[in-house]
């Protein structure tokens, strides 16, 4: 039991702190790409292609974000992709193809998922350099000539953005998420300096080659993920450039951010089952870092049992074990009190964080059954954003 407790608790710090700690220092002084297009009339046209489902209150403004932006719309083509919205996008997105000509819309008559709807507008597009980004995702001015100029080096095959959240409330879990995926963005930026391998990009926002795409499966949820793999395993780089910044409205809510954690588990667990024999090659550099970025964290769950298990087993062992015990125990009824101080309008930011991971944790456990019990529907609804208060 001394064995077990040790090495799961030394897997989930390796994963969360020692692997990003030390990618993160040894990438701090390595060039990202030097190989760019540095003039407009070099820089190759493109295809923008977004899926939305019901995104009334969003999608007139995500469009009008990549007009405004510095890139030429002479270049560009938008084709959005509206699967089966019941409230006004369709009536929107209709107005703005009548005013732009450069836009092309796809209505689909049912629910077909994110996936079935990439795969559509891939196939519809006309550029080899594509980006694919979410309704809700907003671009900045420099979004697409950041993410554009890197595919002048014929070894990268993607590009990620650097995602900003808003809409930040301490009342919520929003400050925790947007925490979270800072220290990520910074750790995948770190990964393509050092390696030139993004292990999957942040989904909202990202641009590949037309040519290196590879049909999603009806039933991959985590559909950014399987795309960014099956370009590293065809030997291109995939990379993140901080300049290609995109806002995005971060859920405030646990609930609702609980229920995306959840389904994104489930589709990590379909992309580990697709991806396994990478498992069997620990020691090539994409099977390390898959292994020591992603896997590791994807069993956190079992690993934190696990070592509530092998700790409650040893409690009789040494002081040690006994105030360990204790305050993990401690730490567990944490999120309890969070949520009673909640009520009465008390937020501490320590508990915050520490119901953020455990609760996480639990999304990431409870979709690992949901893989488990073959619960993969491929369609999606869009996580609520700009809260209110909880």
């Amino acid at each position: 039991m001394i064995y077990l407790f040790w090495i799961c608790f030394f897997l989930i710090i390796y994963s969360y702190f020692i692997f990003p700690m030390t990618v993160i220092l040894f990438g701090k002084n390595k060039e990202l790409n030097s190989n760019i297009y540095n003039k407009i009339d070099e820089i190759p046209s493109l295809s923008i292609l977004i899926a939305a489902y019901n995104e009334q209150s969003i999608i007139k403004e995500k469009v009008m974000s990549i007009i405004n932006s510095n890139f030429p719309t002479d270049k560009i083509e938008i084709i959005i992709g509206s699967d089966c919205s019941t409230d006004n996008t369709n009536e929107i997105i209709k107005k703005l193809v009548e005013e732009y000509l450069f836009i092309i819309a796809i209505n689909f008559e049912k629910r077909t998922g994110k996936s079935g709807v990439v795969n559509r507008l891939v196939k519809r597009a006309k550029s080899d350099i594509l980006i694919i980004t979410d309704a809700n995702i907003i671009f900045s001015k420099n979004t697409i000539s950041s993410l554009i100029q890197h595919f002048k080096n014929p070894q990268i095959g993607l590009v990620d953005s650097n995602m900003v959240n808003i809409g930040i409330k301490k009342s919520g879990i929003s400050f925790q998420e947007k925490t979270y995926i800072s220290w990520e963005v910074k750790f995948k930026h770190a990964e393509s300096k050092l390696w030139g391998m993004l292990m999957g990009p942040f989904g909202g926002c990202f641009a590949i080659r037309k040519s290196l795409f590879t049909p999603i499966p009806e039933n991959f949820l985590v559909d950014d993920f399987y795309v960014c793999m099956n370009i590293l395993q065809n030997g291109h780089k995939t990379i993140n450039d901080l300049q290609a910044i995109v806002y995005e409205d971060v859920s405030n809510q646990i609930s609702e951010e609980f229920r995306r954690k959840r389904r994104i588990s489930m589709g990590n667990f379909i992309n580990l089952f697709h991806f396994k024999k990478l498992l069997l090659k620990p020691f090539s550099k994409l099977g390390f870092v898959f292994l020591s970025h992603k896997v590791i964290r994807w069993f956190g769950p079992i690993l934190l049992l696990l070592i509530l298990w092998a700790n409650y087993s040893l409690i009789s062992d040494n002081i040690f074990y006994k105030i360990s015990f204790i305050a993990q125990l401690i730490l567990f009824i944490f999120p309890f009190i969070d949520l009673l101080l909640r009520q009465i309008g008390i937020h501490i930011i320590v508990l915050r964080f520490i119901t953020h991971f455990y609760s996480m944790n639990l999304a990431l456990f409870i979709g690992m059954i949901d893989y488990m019990i073959a619960n993969k529907k491929g369609v999606w609804e869009p996580t609520k954003r700009k809260q209110d208060e909880i």
